[in-house]
């Protein structure tokens, strides 16, 4: 008999793959699902900041009605993410949302620009993770009928930005988790 697994908290993978902790600041790059943007952003607690980068008013709707649905607190900038409004160094971990196509969609001048600002805004040691979709295989791919997003590889972007020990770190249930570190000197 195959053991059945529960699925509780549909946002656990994510969770975890970001490794995001108490007291983290975190930036948000687009939101394609409010619902795993706000699960993210609930682990960096009241002593943590939660900021998300949106480039249109739909994304911020979807953040928003995330944040009061799981009852946390995001900050939404509705902006260019080749322009982010932070400080250099502001944040401890950045997660860009691919899921949706954001990067793969954006000129690659665009992608460029949009890694450098996360680049900038990390603090030295800091991690971006960048959350892609990835097909599903067994029988949820089988039965999936939604349309998948275009792929990109943002490998080759974060290397050519800065970023070392770029590496994915896995795919299950259609997302796949790359990871890159701002190097410290």
């Amino acid at each position: 008999m195959i053991p059945f697994r529960r699925r509780d908290d549909p946002y656990m993978v994510p969770v975890r793959m970001t490794g995001v902790k108490m007291g983290d600041r975190v930036a948000f790059v687009g939101c394609a699902h409010g619902g795993r943007l706000a699960a993210i952003a609930a682990k960096v607690g009241l002593s943590g900041r939660a900021v998300a980068v949106v480039p249109d008013e739909a994304s911020a709707v979807r953040v928003r009605k995330g944040a009061a649905d799981a009852g946390v607190l995001v900050e939404v900038e509705v902006t260019s993410p080749q322009a982010m409004p932070a400080d250099p160094a502001a944040f401890d971990l950045a997660v860009i949302d691919d899921t949706g196509g954001l990067l793969a969609t954006m000129p690659d001048g665009d992608r460029a620009a949009t890694a450098r600002e996360v680049f900038r805004v990390l603090r030295p040691g800091g991690r971006v993770i960048v959350i892609g979709g990835s097909p599903r295989s067994g029988l949820g791919g089988l039965f999936n009928r939604a349309p998948a997003a275009p792929a990109l590889d943002p490998t080759p972007v974060l290397e050519a930005d800065g970023f070392k020990m770029v590496r994915s770190l896995g795919e299950r249930d259609g997302l796949k988790f790359i990871e890159g570190i701002k190097p410290r000197s």
